[in-house]
């Protein structure tokens, strides 16, 4: 009876998991294109640079090459002129000056940010006093966006006269080189995208935060929630600065054409704090109900369907032994499809474990998140208090200059 019982219990859990992966891989599509404006209106693109990117010029190259039918201007906003990557931009701009299209491009510097303010909200605070833009976009240096990615996005934010922002889900292309590679691949493109889209889906094509590595935004939004200031205090910023569009009736619509992440070479103790300060940035950044609940149940019938698998073979009742263990299974089989099915570079067989891991570590990760009350981000460090917001500025920057996330 008690087999039985097991039995019945495991195949819940793989109903569980193969309605979660349905769920998720309908979202994938991402819908149709967006409609042309009447009119493109002007647009300043910020681009805050910490440290040094993977084929960061790749990253500025592509950054000044687009086809938005409108004017664009491009602000590259560095701390100081002491900023590693700060070379690369600068002959990155001559040579595209020397081309034939005009490239209307500044290099801006931020100072260090002020207590209770990330480097990057201050770069974009910085970067927005100085746009002329009619539409202001924000870009994380570690993108690599292709000639459409900035028409789609604008395109999507005027579509619908509610849009307060708009943002596009990205993707982690690179081929992993490292167990690092493969679990920020995983992480990234397994397990956070395809969840944000299936909410998304379930929202009209809309959520309740930003995803903030290529977003932009309607001025008048800006100023309804107060400025980029509101956001001083949180630790993720561009996830709270979605939260107050909606509170003041604009949305945050999603951008149907993904952009590139671009990450390699990373080691497994660079990967690790990447996770943990993911994970702390949910706590403060993302609302439970709409985003968080399905990652819970994915990983409750993981680890459920583990700990049923190890009673039962300790019992000797192998078919519900094998049964529960097809849980697991199914769960690290439907990370690594949805891996593949965004775009994501295809996966070594020596790496197809990596999701495994990430569930069988997170318990432990994630008590060390209720515990942090420090985050290494960039090259700063930032002192947390128990909601995971900022306590005070940014302290001392990190010995490397390398970034990740």
């Amino acid at each position: 009876m008690v087999e039985l019982g097991m039995m019945l219990l495991s195949g819940v859990l793989l109903w569980e998991v193969a309605r979660a992966y349905r769920r998720q891989r309908r979202a994938i599509g991402l819908g149709r294109a967006p409609r042309p404006p009447a009119r493109y209106p002007s647009v300043t693109v910020v681009r805050p640079i910490k440290g040094l990117d993977t084929r960061i010029e790749d990253n500025l190259r592509a950054a000044l090459d687009n086809d938005y039918p409108g004017p664009v201007e491009t602000l590259f906003v560095f701390d100081d002129e002491r900023e590693p990557a700060l070379t690369a931009v600068r002959r990155v701009l001559a040579e595209a000056r020397r081309g034939e299209q005009p490239v209307e491009a500044r290099i801006l510097f931020s100072g260090p940010p002020p207590a209770r303010r990330t480097g990057k909200l201050n770069a974009m605070i910085a970067g927005l006093a100085e746009a002329r833009g009619e539409i202001v976009a924000f870009v994380d240096s570690d993108v690599l966006q292709d000639r459409q990615a900035l028409r789609v996005l604008v395109e999507t934010l005027l579509e619908r006269a509610e849009a307060g922002a708009a943002f596009a889900p990205v993707v982690a292309t690179e081929p992993p080189a490292t167990v690092g590679d493969a679990a920020y691949a995983l992480m990234l493109n397994g397990l956070y995208e395809p969840a944000a889209l299936a909410t998304a889906a379930e929202q009209g094509g809309q959520l309740p935060f930003i995803m903030g590595e290529f977003m932009a935004f309607k001025r008048e939004a800006i100023a309804a929630i107060g400025g980029l200031e509101s956001a001083e205090g949180q630790l993720v910023d561009d996830m709270f600065l979605g939260q107050r569009l909606r509170q003041c009736g604009y949305r945050n619509v999603i951008a149907p054409h993904w952009v590139a992440i671009v990450q390699r070479g990373a080691t497994l103790a660079e990967f690790l704090p990447v996770l943990i300060r993911w994970i702390v940035f949910s706590r403060s950044g993302l609302p439970a109900r709409a985003f968080k609940l399905q990652h819970w149940r994915v990983g409750g019938a993981f680890w459920t369907g583990l700990l049923l698998a190890l009673t039962a073979a300790f019992g000797g009742q192998l078919l519900a032994a094998a049964l529960a263990a097809s849980v697991p299974l199914a769960v690290v089989v439907m990370i690594n499809d949805l891996h593949h099915r965004v775009g994501g570079a295809p996966l070594p067989l020596r790496y197809r474990w990596v999701a495994a891991a990430l569930w069988l570590g997170a318990p432990l990760i994630y008590a060390r998140t209720l515990t942090a009350r420090e985050i290494a981000w960039r090259g700063r460090r930032y002192r947390l208090n128990r909601h995971a917001r900022l306590q005070a500025g940014a302290a001392d920057r990190e010995p490397s200059a390398r970034t990740m996330g």
